[in-house]
C-alpha cells in the first residue's frame, strides 16, 4: 500500500504541463468557480461558527478560575471541528457538482495516454452530474461514519496524534475517489468502481493526500487542486485499468 500512496502523490508532477499541453484550462473555469465559492463558505463558517461551538463546551468549566483559558481553548477545538467538517462538505459537494466539466478532461487524457479515440461512455450532462452526486453522498456517510468515532478519540490524551493521522488518511482516501471515479465512470458501474477504489485504496490515498494539503494553501490551493488533482488521478487510474487488463 505505501508503494501505491507514494506513487499517487508522484503523478501530480508534470500535471500542470500535461494541462497545458492538452489545452484543457477551458473546462476548468466553471469548476474553480465552484470550488472558490464553497471554500469561501467553509472560511466564514469558522470563524463565524467556532465561538458558538467553543462557548458550548466551555459550560463544562463550572469553576470560575482558568474559565478564560478554558473558553479559549474551546473555541480553538470549536473552529477545528468546523473546519473537519466543512473540508468534508467542500470535498464532496465540489466534486459532485464537477463532475460533468471533469468527465471531458478524464476522457481527453486518457485519449491521449491510451490512444483510443472510442473510449467514451455515451452519458448525457445530467447522467455524470447523477453519477457524481450519487457516489459523492455515499462517500460522505461514509466518511462522516469513520471522522465522527475519530473526533472523539481525539479528545482522549495520548491517542490525539494517532487521531490526527487517521483522519488524514480517511479525508485522503475520500477525496482520491471522487478524482478516480471521473475515469472509472467510463469503464464501471457504480458498485464495481467502489470495488476498485478499495483494491486501489493507497492509489487513492496518494491522489487524494496532496488534495487535501493543497486546500491549506491560501487562495491559489482551491483554484489549483482540482485541475491538478484530475489530472493526477486520471493518470493513475488509467495506469491501473490497464494492469488489470
Amino acid at each position: 500500500m505505501v508503494k501505491n500512496i507514494v506513487l499517487g502523490i508522484k503523478a501530480y508532477f508534470g500535471a500542470f504541463s500535461l494541462i497545458s499541453k492538452l489545452k484543457l484550462w477551458k473546462y476548468f473555469a466553471i469548476p474553480i468557480l465552484i470550488s472558490v465559492f464553497f471554500a469561501i463558505v467553509v472560511t466564514l463558517s469558522v470563524y463565524g461558527l467556532s465561538d458558538n461551538i467553543g462557548a458550548f463546551f466551555s459550560k463544562v468549566w463550572i469553576w470560575n478560575w482558568g474559565k478564560e483559558t478554558f473558553t479559549a481553548i474551546s473555541n480553538l477545538i470549536g473552529g477545528l471541528i468546523i473546519l473537519i467538517l466543512g473540508l468534508i462538505l467542500y470535498k464532496h459537494i465540489v466534486m459532485a457538482l464537477s463532475a460533468p466539466f471533469m468527465s471531458p478532461v478524464s476522457e481527453n487524457i486518457e485519449t491521449y495516454l491510451v490512444g483510443e479515440k472510442d473510449i467514451h461512455r455515451d452519458t448525457t450532462f445530467s447522467q455524470q452530474l447523477w453519477r457524481g452526486i450519487r457516489i459523492n453522498v455515499r462517500n460522505l456517510f461514509m466518511e462522516l461514519l469513520l471522522t465522527i468515532p475519530i473526533l472523539m478519540l481525539g479528545f482522549v490524551p495520548v491517542l490525539g496524534l494517532i487521531s490526527t493521522v487517521l483522519l488524514f488518511l480517511v479525508q485522503a482516501y475520500y477525496a482520491g475517489f471522487g478524482n478516480m471515479d471521473y475515469t472509472l465512470e467510463r469503464h464501471f458501474n457504480y458498485s464495481e468502481s467502489i470495488k476498485f477504489v478499495s483494491k486501489n485504496r493507497g492509489l487513492s490515498i496518494g491522489l487524494g493526500s496532496v488534495f487535501i494539503l493543497f486546500l491549506f494553501i491560501p487562495v491559489i490551493g482551491v483554484i489549483l487542486v482540482l485541475p491538478l488533482s484530475v489530472t493526477a488521478a486520471t493518470i493513475k487510474t488509467v495506469e491501473a485499468l490497464q494492469l488489470k487488463q
